[in-house]
């Protein structure tokens, strides 16, 4: 041990406690925490003032970055040139920070994580919104400390007019703590803070209809509210944010393009490990990721396989990758030094307090300026009203001292007015500058009325900052990015797939789609239609459905297997397009064809599958019942629904409740009413029992089915020659399965041979294709009732050799379907030539020039 020096025995553990206390809060008060009055940490506060000492401002130009951080480094932050550099270069990164406020030349890094150029190539300079943080700061509104070596003094906190914490938020790790601070926009913050001022009792909930969520730089959208009204009233919550995506055909593929992703989301990391999920399997449907990002703005495209679904495809990519990530919300600032937890009214509250102190402290300065310049002005006026016997006293003075002395003693005037009166140049003894010097006095008296009145008054000094923010807002203010979609929670697809109704379509070839019922116009019988699909030469659509996305399909083979399927896993298509062949989607054998199909809506509900029956119908006329049950446990390769005969094929099947009352309508227009009760339950392995009998085994058939629940619907029939009629109910006893049945329509060469049979009401509307796909629209109300045994009307004009191919109905309340008449009106009158169409008692059609009247879509 050297002489002088003397050891003192500690305790080792009470040591480390102190000193790692002491390292704690240097890191907590002095690195890692933002002031909750500025928003700034110590490093960004230390880097906008030194650009502000150095002169650095939006309108000169930009300096090297290495110029910057050297003066930031030597003069306040005794830290390494990196933490400085990596702190500007964020602040000039506009996927960064929602409000920029550094102004970069040169590469300051990308989105895809890559790095910015050394600081010796790139060049920065203050944004003007920068300078409204550090606007006044000479007019002593804060404190100033000194700096690490104690030769210079550096802000505590800046003078900020921009409510800097809650517009670009922070995020920072201390020791036992953390801040994780989202941005918001800076007009919803603004209109949130003047409701503040102008009502301090104002609830949260209230504040949360100016400021309405987070709005992050990188856009995206909010996907569910409650981690956002957690986070505004406790301080913590925890946001979902997802990519902005959209979904386009391009080049005759389905992609989901991607516009937007969440905040703080590495692209090129994302597209990477998308890709890896791809190629090990994990993510299906994806054939290729394209990132076609430039300078116009991002766009990332997922082109997806043929048979890819493309919201089912979009619901695995949120769920698997970072297009949908979370934002953990913890909103911990420093209030007077120590963190603390802050809910949303009492981050506003504190930046209006700092805005009142600075707005106090500034006028403060303002009077005392304001005064001191008075002062000297009331001395000037005084000698300029005795300007010969100053001028005298001057003159017969030795030197300045003495004549400063000598105009005290004589006019009773200060040291500083004796001075500024000595030192005044002889061109302020003009008449014109002491008239500009009372003027001057004047103006100086108002002003230091005014800022008295400030000072006086907290009204005053309220209204000034609403004001100043009011300017804020209209320099700075923006449209929201983050677009706030009001739906949460863990998703499941369903979730996904919004459930609006649709038409699904099969042509005869097997393809099959789904299109949005709204793509469909209602139109009026004897129009020509408009064009529903785009097939083969040789192909047809043979089946129409409108049902929900959401809903369960059981598809009903020829052969009599069942296969099933959501209705959303159909391929979704334009009208115009020719869908897909439903061999892609369920394993049919090749020999093979769907003929009915029915939807459910809930296969797991067990009270209801034990409920519900579905009843069969073949072309040869066997009819049978089975249980919902049977069908609830799908396979992959389907499961026997009916055994059928060789010479026969399986044509409908209904979904019902066990009490309706089964129709079977023939080739030959003849048509059969039981009821269904008579119908006993079979197993799936059954061939059924006899439902009509036909009228020639030969020639005819079975064309269709019909299950009535409403005793009030009348039985609609159309012909393969586009005629038809509407008849009631009634008009067909009821019997026992296995009759002939009576005639339903009168079979002619003009109507041809009958192809549909429908229960409708007045509220349904049909949907009538042929079979070179053009379909027409109309509602039941515009059919009158008929009778039984009549010929009916003309439904829709045929070209050539062409005829029906399909009828389905579709419920006219659902859907709010506004009727088209030539010039828009909305009543069947509004088409010529309709209201004259008339049937005779054999049905046959008394207007001849319907068909003149039609308009081709």
């Amino acid at each position: 041990m050297a002489e002088g020096e003397k050891l003192i025995p500690i305790n080792i553990e009470d040591e480390m406690k102190s000193a790692y206390i002491d390292y704690s809060m240097s890191v907590i008060v002095s690195r890692a925490l933002p002031d909750v009055r500025d928003g700034l940490k110590p490093v960004h506060r230390r880097v906008l003032y030194g650009m502000h000492e150095l002169g650095i401002r939006a309108n000169t130009a930009h300096k090297k970055s290495a110029r910057i951080v050297g003066e930031v480094l030597g003069k306040y932050h005794p830290h390494g040139d990196t933490s400085v550099y990596d702190a500007m270069v964020r602040m000039a990164q506009e996927w960064s920070l929602r409000y920029m406020l550094v102004d970069g030349q040169g590469n300051f890094g990308s989105i895809d994580g890559d790095s910015p150029a050394a600081m010796r190539y790139t060049e920065a300079r203050m944004r003007k919104i920068a300078e409204d943080m550090l606007a006044d700061i000479d007019k002593e509104t804060v404190d100033h400390k000194l700096n690490f070596d104690d030769t210079l003094q550096e802000p505590t906190v800046l003078p900020t007019r921009i409510p800097g914490l809650l517009v670009n938020g922070a995020s920072g790790i201390a020791v036992g703590m953390a801040t994780n601070m989202p941005p918001h926009n800076l007009t919803e913050v603004v209109n949130g803070t003047i409701a503040y001022i102008e009502n301090n009792d104002i609830e949260i909930d209230e504040l949360i209809q100016h400021i309405k969520a987070p709005d992050f730089p990188t856009g995206g959208t909010i996907y569910g509210y409650d981690g956002v009204k957690e986070a505004f009233h406790t301080g913590r919550g925890r946001i979902v944010m997802r990519a902005k995506t959209n979904i386009e055909e391009v080049n005759g593929r389905e992609c989901i393009i991607v516009d937007e992703i969440p905040y703080q989301v590495n692209k090129a990391d994302m597209i990477k490990k998308t890709a890896d999920l791809v190629n090990d399997k994990k993510l299906e449907g994806i054939s290729l990721i394209r990132d076609e990002s430039d300078r116009n703005g991002m766009r990332i495209v997922y082109v997806l396989k043929r048979d890819a679904i493309p919201n089912i495809v979009l619901n695995k990519l949120f769920k698997y990758t970072a297009l949908q990530s979370s934002f953990s919300v913890n909103n911990i600032a420093l209030v007077n030094g120590r963190p603390q937890l802050l809910n949303l009214k009492e981050l506003i509250h504190y930046f209006v307090e700092h805005r009142h102190e600075v707005v106090v402290r500034r006028t403060t300065y303002e009077l005392r300026k304001a005064e001191e310049r008075a002062h000297i002005l009331e001395g000037l006026i005084i000698a300029s009203d005795n300007i010969d016997e100053v001028i005298k006293i001057i003159r017969a003075s030795n030197n300045a001292d003495e004549a400063r002395n000598n105009l005290i003693e004589r006019f009773k005037l200060s040291e500083i007015q004796a001075k500024a009166i000595v030192e005044m140049r002889l061109r302020q003894l003009t008449g014109l500058e002491q008239d500009k010097l009372r003027a001057e006095y004047d103006d100086i008296m108002k002003t230091i009325i005014d800022l008295k009145d400030i000072l006086d008054r907290k009204e005053r000094r309220m209204d000034i900052i609403k004001e100043e923010l009011v300017v804020v807002r209209d320099k700075y203010g923006d449209e929201r990015r983050s677009v706030i979609e009001y739906a949460g929670g863990d998703l499941s697809i369903e979730d996904m797939i919004p459930n609006e109704s649709v038409v699904i379509t099969i042509s005869h070839a097997g393809y099959i789609k789904r299109t949005s019922l709204t793509e469909y116009k209602t139109q009026h019988r004897g129009g020509v239609g408009q064009k529903a699909s785009t097939t083969r030469n040789e192909d047809f659509l043979e089946h129409l459905f409108v049902g929900t996305n959401h809903q369960y399909m059981l598809f009903f083979t020829q052969k009599g297997k069942c296969f099933w399927m959501r209705v959303y896993e159909i391929p979704e298509g334009s009208k115009t397009s020719k869908g897909r062949a439903i061999q892609n989607l369920v394993n049919i054998e090749q020999d093979d064809k769907v003929m009915a199909f029915i939807c459910t809506q809930d296969l797991k509900d067990e009270e209801y599958i034990n409920s519900h029956y579905v009843i069969m119908a073949t072309k040869k006329g066997q009819v049978k019942k089975t249980s919902l049950e049977q069908y609830s446990r799908p396979r992959t390769n389907g499961i026997n629904a009916i055994t059928i005969k060789d010479d026969d094929v399986l044509l409908e099947a209904k979904l019902t409740t066990g009490e309706s009352q089964v129709m079977l309508a023939l080739k030959s227009g003849k048509a059969i009413r039981f009821e269904e009760a008579k119908t006993r339950p079979m197993g799936r392995g059954a061939s059924g029992v006899r439902g009509i009998r036909l009228q020639d085994e030969e020639t005819d058939e079975v064309i269709g089915m019909i299950a009535v629940d409403d005793m009030e619907s009348n039985v609609l029939v159309v012909s393969e020659n586009g005629y038809g009629k509407r008849s009631s109910l009634e008009d067909y006893r009821i019997t026992n399965r296995g009759g002939k049945g009576v005639k339903t329509i009168s079979i002619t060469e003009k109507t041809g041979n009958l192809v549909s049979i429908k229960n409708v009401t007045d509220d349904d509307d049909l949907m009538i294709i042929n079979k070179s796909g053009v379909a027409i629209r109309l509602a039941v109300a515009d059919l009158r009732v008929m009778g039984r045994a009549t010929q009916g009307v003309k439904l829709i004009n045929l070209k050539g050799k062409d005829s029906i191919a399909a009828v389905a109905k579709v419920m006219h309340e659902d859907e709010e379907i506004v009727l088209e008449g030539e010039e828009g009106e909305t009543s069947v009158e509004g088409v010529e030539g309709v209201e004259n169409t008339d049937v005779s008692e054999d049905g046959t059609t008394l207007d001849n020039n319907l068909e003149d009247n039609n308009t081709e879509i």
